[in-house]
This record gives structure tokens, C-alpha cells and sequence, in this order.
């Protein structure tokens, strides 16, 4: 399949560059932070998205959604890494609805993908429990109680999880951490008695919680997929994830080597352009290569994603790993090239850097994808 985009998803590209840059620019994400803003996102442009079907991008037609894939959500992930657009759309419309379209049943499926659809319904992914992502390291105790479960654990680094009217929570059913049998996903509702929501002060001044989980009951109806079995949904799921991260960390490198090599146009020292220097040329190509590759490595992994989410976990890998040493080339190149000014807060290039270092860690670093890459070839 080429590695391009098709006429319908750059027509998609266009009309989000649009309204996001229109409406969210990076001035959008410095006001919210300055005035301390509970949400931490503009509900009224949340609405906007809803209106113009990019709540429901996943979301089947029969569910009032536009029914589109994975490489669409994609490129809308590439135009909010441009402005660092703090949004639900990441953990909402991909992450929610991804886990609800491989892992609900009809009943759950009907009764939670028309509200993300119409955004009326915000849906937070609850996974990790320390400071780096081990998936399979869950310990947050599923103990069976009547004819449900009691939650009993803390959950971490819960993007949006402040802000969630739904909780899709893995817990471990049997086994012992690290395990990959005994992992169960359940959907669980915020307001429920023993739920304690912290959220979190990142420092890329986006969204996520720290959710405790005190004997919470949950019954056998709030169980996403099998008992048991919930490792292949969750990787499933975090796959999608990962690759929609890469993307928004592809938007991220090109709107900072854009704002770059603008800089070394206009900025004058010894009485040239600092562009005309060959070592700043160099520096820059080597950028712009190193996108463009890693440009298609993220569609391509996007791509699989479509066609056989099973089979896309190499791909995926390689795309997020190399989607977060050029995200950090990116941004260092940037701050170095503006010099001092470029760690002063006044300036926007901070904000990247800081959201470069987020995405990195999030779903799993470099070094983690090269070790998955690694163990899954038998070395």
C-alpha cells in the first residue's frame, strides 16, 4: 500500500488543520494553563469536534459515527501535535472507543459509542501503576464478590482520567503481577462509591489522574471482554494508542522544524543570516530526513493497524520508538537553534519540548519498543 495519503484523508487533514489551528493554537494551551482551568480543555470546542464527526471517527455508522480508521484518526492526531491541542479525542475517540469496538459486547457497545460519537461521553483508559509503562505489571486486584468484583488498587498517569464519565480499568483477575494470564478489563463508572480522583499537574501542562480504587463493586455486566483474557484487548488497544501517539509526535517535529528553519531565516549574528552557515544546514537536512522517515514508518504502522490489528505490533513498535528519538531531535535541534530564548517560557518552543518528553514515555519510550522489537525476533 503506498505510504501517501488517500484524496479523502487529506481532504480530513485540511479541515482540521483549519479549525485546530484557528481555534487551538499553542496560545490556547498557555491561556488554559495560566488560568489554572479545571477541565484543562475547552468544552465548547470538544462540541465543535463532536459537530464535525471527529468525536466519532471510529465509530461505527450505526452508531452515529463516521466509521473511519485508524489512519484517519491519525492524521487528526498529526494536526493536534501541531498546536499541542490539549483534547479528549486521544483518550475519548481513539482509546475508548478502540477498547468498546474489540472488547464490548452489543448492550455495551450501544449503550456508550453513540454518546462518544455525539461527545457526550468522555472515557479514560486506566492501565499503568508505576512510573514506567509495564503493562503487564498490573497488580490492582480484581477479587470476585458475588456476582461482580471488588476493585482494589491505584492506578497512575491515567490520561484524562479527571475529566472521564467512563473508566476502562485493567485489573488482575488471577495470577501475579507480571503474568500474562488473569488481566481483565472492566468498565467502570468515576462517581462510583470508593473512587478517589487526583489529577495530576504534568508538566507539559496536559491532562491525566491518579485513581485509587478502594473496594469498588463492579458487576459481571461491567466485564469488557473475557475473564481472564484481557492481556490480547489491552495490547490490542495500546497498539492503536501508540500508534495515534506517533502521530501526534510526527506533527510535533514538523511544526518545531518549521518554526525553526523560519528562525534561521530572520535571525541575524556577525552580520549574516545564522541560516547561511553550513553546520545549521546540515543539522536542519539531517531533521528534515529523519522525519520524512519517520513519517512513514507511522503511516505504515497505521495502516497494519487497519488491516490486521493482530498482526501490527512490529510495525507499531518500530513507529513509536522512532517516533520519539525524532520527536526529541526535534525539539532539542529547536531550543539549541533559537538559542537562549528558546528556554525562556515566553516562548512556545518549550511547550514542545515539554509535550515531546510526555509522549515519550507515554504507551511505552524508545527503549521499550526496541526491547519488545527485540524479544519478539527471539534475541
Amino acid at each position: 500500500m503506498p505510504l501517501v495519503l488517500t484524496e479523502e484523508q487529506s481532504m480530513l487533514r485540511d479541515s482540521a488543520r483549519g479549525l485546530i489551528s484557528d481555534k487551538a493554537p499553542v496560545a490556547h494551551l498557555r491561556q488554559l494553563r495560566d488560568s489554572r482551568d479545571a477541565d484543562g480543555f475547552s468544552r465548547a470546542l470538544w462540541k465543535t469536534f463532536a459537530e464535525m464527526g471527529f468525536a466519532g471517527l471510529l465509530v461505527p455508522e450505526k452508531f452515529g459515527g463516521s466509521g473511519l480508521g485508524n489512519v484517519e484518526a491519525g492524521v487528526l492526531m498529526e494536526e493536534i501535535g501541531r498546536t499541542l491541542m490539549p483534547s479528549p479525542f486521544f483518550a475519548t475517540a481513539v482509546l475508548g472507543t478502540s477498547a468498546l469496538l474489540r472488547g464490548g459486547n452489543a448492550t455495551q457497545q450501544s449503550a456508550y459509542l453513540p454518546k462518544i460519537a455525539d461527545g457526550s461521553l468522555l472515557a479514560a483508559l486506566a492501565v499503568d501503576e508505576h512510573a514506567k509503562h509495564r503493562p503487564l505489571q498490573v497488580s490492582l486486584q480484581a477479587v470476585r464478590s458475588g456476582n461482580g468484583f471488588r476493585l482494589i488498587g491505584t492506578k497512575t498517569f491515567v490520561v484524562d482520567g479527571h475529566i472521564a464519565d467512563l473508566l476502562i480499568v485493567a485489573a488482575r483477575s488471577a495470577g501475579s503481577a507480571g503474568e500474562r494470564n488473569g488481566l481483565t478489563l472492566f468498565l467502570v463508572d468515576p462517581k462510583s462509591k470508593g473512587i478517589a480522583i487526583e489529577r495530576t499537574a504534568m508538566v507539559d501542562s496536559h491532562n491525566a489522574a491518579r485513581i485509587t480504587f478502594d473496594n469498588v463493586e463492579v458487576t459481571a455486566d461491567s466485564v469488557l471482554g473475557e475473564i481472564d483474557q484481557g492481556a490480547d484487548l489491552l495490547e490490542g488497544v495500546l497498539n492503536i494508542g501508540r500508534g495515534a501517539v506517533a502521530s501526534e509526535m510526527i506533527g510535533l517535529s514538523e511544526e518545531v522544524f518549521g518554526r525553526t528553519v523560519t528562525y534561521l531565516k530572520e535571525r541575524k549574528q556577525f552580520g549574516k543570516l545564522i541560516g547561511e552557515f553550513q553546520a545549521l544546514q546540515h543539522r536542519a537536512a539531517q531533521l528534515y530526513i529523519d522525519i520524512e522517515i519517520t513519517r512513514a514508518a507511522v503511516l505504515k504502522a497505521l495502516q497494519a493497524l487497519d488491516q490486521d490489528a493482530g498482526k501490527a505490533g512490529a510495525a507499531v513498535a518500530v513507529a513509536k520508538a522512532r517516533a520519539g528519538t525524532t520527536a526529541t531531535l526535534a525539539v532539542q535541534e529547536g531550543v539549541q537553534m533559537h538559542g537562549g530564548m528558546g528556554m525562556t517560557d515566553q516562548f512556545d518552543i518549550g511547550f514542545f519540548m515539554k509535550r515531546a518528553r510526555v509522549c515519550q514515555e507515554l504507551f511505552g519510550d524508545s527503549n521499550y519498543h526496541a526491547d519488545q522489537l527485540a524479544r519478539g525476533r527471539g534475541y
